[in-house]
């Protein structure tokens, strides 16, 4: 597939900004709405808010939200090295993180889930390219917004930063019924890579060479996602 570069709007640029921790309720539940289904928002709402106040002080977690009139409406998040991020942030924070998820993790189902999450980085890494650690883990938003293009630029700017840390890859998993998710990667250059079985499900993982992608740029030309990058590492 022949793509062209990115078409992007200034004004959807503009309301698009660096997670903050003042953010992680508004994330948590717009995760939640999304992908109650999930194992994460499974867990619980209260849950899903203590880890990403958590997670917004790990070195290597990404997040952009997307801002309306003052109402966060939309985000996303990755990570530089999600398995060592999430293993860091658990040992660092376990004693908010736990007590959070407990109610939770009695649900049926849900603690025999939680055992097989350290899993997933190697069950995950089907056929990747060397070097292909960075991901984008989850990116939601307000029903009213799909359609609108929102969802294409703040991947463009997980994309762009991932690219100006020095990363060549970055992988995103999916249902493999996701027909929709599919359409979407493809759109974008991704490949499909390999399938493997995880909670039960079939999944795919894809994977994007961000070098040779002409919708990413290395450097955000977006002034107020350069005032608010975070050190590179």
């Amino acid at each position: 597939m022949n793509l062209s570069p990115f078409p992007v709007d200034p004004q959807v640029m503009a309301r698009i900004r660096p997670m903050q921790f003042r953010d992680a309720a508004a994330v948590a539940a717009l995760h939640h709405a999304a992908m109650g289904e999930s194992l994460w928002a499974r867990v619980g709402l209260n849950f899903l808010r203590v880890l990403y106040g958590t997670l917004i002080d790990s070195e290597g977690f990404l997040a952009f939200v997307y801002e309306e009139d003052g109402e966060v409406r939309g985000f996303i998040a990755g990570s530089t090295d999600p398995d060592r991020v999430m293993r860091e942030t658990f040992r660092r924070a376990w004693w908010l993180l736990g007590p959070a998820a407990l109610p939770g993790a009695l649900r049926p189902g849900v603690l025999r889930r939680l055992a097989q999450t350290g899993r997933y980085a190697r069950v995950s890494a089907v056929d990747l390219p060397s070097g292909c650690q960075a991901e984008s883990l989850f990116c939601s938003f307000a029903p009213e917004l799909r359609g609108k293009r929102v969802a294409g630029h703040i991947n463009k700017v997980l994309f762009d930063e991932l690219a100006a840390r020095g990363h060549r890859w970055v992988k995103i998993t999916t249902d493999a019924s996701n027909t929709a998710a599919r359409r979407q990667l493809e759109s974008w250059g991704f490949e499909a890579r390999g399938s493997f079985r995880f909670y039960g499900k079939e999944m795919t993982t894809w994977a994007l060479d961000l070098s040779a992608s002409p919708r990413v740029e290395p450097r955000s030309r977006h002034p107020m996602l350069e005032r608010a990058r975070p050190p590179q590492g």
